[in-house]
């Protein structure tokens, strides 16, 4: 039996490209996002009691990595990208059924919004501008939180942020309310964890601009930053 799900909604955040993405959800607080429903979910009364809740899951679409074919296995970023383990053992995107779970922080719930009906607003999010949303579901701390759980070979590997050097005449190009979020996206190198060629120039798209940076050693500089509308 074949089973069909469709979107209720599209997330709007500062990324129009996977790059640069936090690969989680939460390690950047500042990331903001925006739920909008599809017009057949625009009901207010779906989203009674959700003001409860701090934290919602979404489940989505990794629309950019579809494909037709798996594998049982792929590379984490977390092990350099040289090392496979399974599938089901890892959060990658390539996977049989495309689908990302994230947890999100609820910043606030607007029932009436004048053009959108009822949306989410949410912080920490870890996916592109546009990506397609098949559920949201509160996150319950008492069944969803478990301090004691085993991390895998991803707590295995050690976790370390980048010392993040923006030179003045660049941080200007960035909004004010914009430029604790992009700092902390660069701390966390989003660099392809096999590509570590010192003096590169690397880019991405954060907020309507092309982020364009180097990293040598521990310390990321950022060289260029340039609207892109």
């Amino acid at each position: 039996m074949i089973h069909e799900i469709t979107p209720i909604a599209h997330i709007h955040t500062e990324f129009s490209s996977k790059f640069g993405i936090p690969r989680q959800s939460g390690l950047v607080e500042e990331l903001k996002g925006t739920i909008i429903f599809e017009p057949e979910y625009r009901d207010p009364q779906a989203l009674r009691g959700l003001d409860g809740f701090s934290h919602i899951w979404l489940i989505w679409l990794f629309s950019e990595s579809v494909c037709r074919e798996w594998s049982p296995t792929v590379r984490p970023p977390r092990l350099g990208g040289n090392t496979r383990m399974g599938v089901f053992a890892t959060r990658s995107p390539f996977r049989p059924n495309s689908l990302g779970l994230s947890s999100v922080r609820i910043e606030h719930v607007e029932e009436n919004h004048p053009k959108y009906g009822p949306v989410i607003q949410v912080a920490g999010a870890d996916l592109m501008d546009g990506t397609p949303i098949f559920d949201i579901k509160p996150y319950v701390p008492q069944a969803d939180s478990h301090p004691q759980a085993l991390g895998g070979f991803s707590a295995n590997v050690a976790d370390y942020r980048l010392q993040v050097e923006i030179p003045e005449n660049w941080l200007r190009q960035i909004p004010e309310e914009k430029q604790e979020a992009l700092k902390k996206v660069l701390a966390e190198d989003p660099r392809p964890a096999y590509q570590k060629e010192a003096g590169r120039v690397y880019g991405f798209s954060f907020a309507g601009r092309e982020i364009r940076f180097q990293v040598n050693g521990n310390v990321l500089t950022v060289c260029g930053v340039e609207k892109t509308w």
